[in-house]
């Protein structure tokens, strides 16, 4: 099979995270549970993570990095925890349902109020659209750093500094980026990122995260048992366990800190370059072909490693089946959890095909790939 899903998780991992994982899984007890050997092995690998993960994206308190289950359960965390009553929260059509959900639930539950930032037909936005909506009780900008849907990047730094220059929170959605594309919160004013695991990390599902900067007080998601301060009725106001109630999955966390010890190795540019090399030679090869329309703006340098397209009439559930069925290619089509820019493209009613680039993927595979492309727009005319 050629796997070009990437975007949803990467199916390849390194076999450093594999040997890590099955290592963990027989004598990794229970972190912050015990004083006994192996719970203080899953305490140090815990906090040797947690460390490598703030040095990723330039966090200066490890201790205000906190694990997740994904980016999700992170964007909920940090998103409930502060934004109040009332507030007036920024964010763009570019957006994840996990970033969009939670919003319109404080719309529901605490009279969020909400802007939303439009995109273009390419999937664009206009970076003074953002001054423009702030408001006096503007509290947050809450954004993705990539469109799983059109691989297009925010330029996080400009919207970070618009967002310190206001006195508000940036919340940011490292989703798709997290990994393969080097981020620095303090360069960016980044209040919290937020990422996962399981995709450019490289590492297990179930994995994940949120880094915090300054001080800033996330009110908690869940209580429940830290292993510390047991006595206490509520939970404990310290990071990490303020956020981190119950027990952690510390063999996904073993194999999550080898995946960030491969990157560190590997180069994060060297992994990015590899995967926007993919990315070109594939679009280069299907853009031009008849019926076949691509989405996005290609015309940076910089972007996620995404070729998203529909060829002809075609429904996109139709082209990944064919893909899947007659070329054991997977690819995602459909709607991609990205509700808002699926209206911007206009591809709402039928959906759209995408292709994303992983570091394990080779020119071969991306050849065969468009050359599929290039059948199945010929086959439909």
């Amino acid at each position: 099979m050629i796997y070009l899903d990437n975007a949803a998780t990467t199916l390849r991992k390194p076999e450093c995270v594999v040997k890590a994982v099955t290592e963990a899984l027989t004598t990794l007890g229970n972190a912050s549970r015990g004083a006994h050997g192996s719970s203080l092995d899953s305490n140090r690998v815990i906090y040797k993570a947690r460390s490598r993960a703030a040095a990723l994206f330039n966090s200066k308190r490890p201790e205000q990095t906190v694990f997740t289950n994904n980016s999700t359960e992170a964007l909920n965390i940090a998103i409930s925890g502060t934004i109040g009553e009332g507030d007036h929260v920024i964010t763009t059509e570019l957006e994840h349902n996990s970033v969009l959900r939670p919003l319109y639930r404080l719309e529901k539950e605490r009279q969020v109020k909400l802007s939303i930032i439009k995109a273009d037909k390419k999937g664009c936005v206009e970076y003074e659209d953002f001054e423009r909506a702030i408001r006096p009780e503007t509290r947050a900008i809450v954004c993705t750093h990539g469109s799983n849907l059109t691989g297009n990047l925010l330029d996080i730094k400009r919207i970070g500094e618009t967002a310190e220059r206001h006195g508000l929170l940036f919340i940011l959605d490292a989703s798709q980026t997290g990994g393969s594309i080097g981020i620095d919160m303090e360069e960016s004013k980044v209040s919290i990122l937020c990422f996962t695991g399981h995709k450019s990390l490289m590492g297990p599902q179930g994995t994940g995260g949120l880094c915090i900067r300054g001080d800033i007080d996330v009110r908690p998601f869940k209580t429940g048992g830290t292993g510390v301060q047991s006595y206490l009725k509520e939970q404990p106001r310290e990071y990490p366990t303020r956020l981190e109630a119950g027990t952690l999955n510390g063999h996904g966390i073993a194999g999550l800190l080898a995946a960030m010890e491969f990157i560190d190795e590997t180069g994060i540019s060297k992994i990015h370059e590899h995967e926007i090399k993919l990315m070109r030679l594939f679009y280069d090869r299907v853009k031009d072909i008849p019926s076949v329309r691509v989405y996005g703006d290609f015309s940076p340098k910089e972007r996620c490693p995404i070729v998203t397209l529909n060829i002809g009439d075609l429904d996109s559930a139709v082209v990944a089946d064919e893909l899947s069925f007659n070329y054991d290619i997977a690819v995602r089509a459909g709607a991609h959890c990205a509700p808002l820019m699926h209206k911007a493209l206009g591809t709402e009613s039928r959906g759209a095909v995408r292709f994303s680039f992983g570091y394990y993927n080779t020119v071969e595979e991306c050849e065969i790939a468009a050359d599929a492309v290039k059948d199945i727009a010929e086959r439909s005319e």
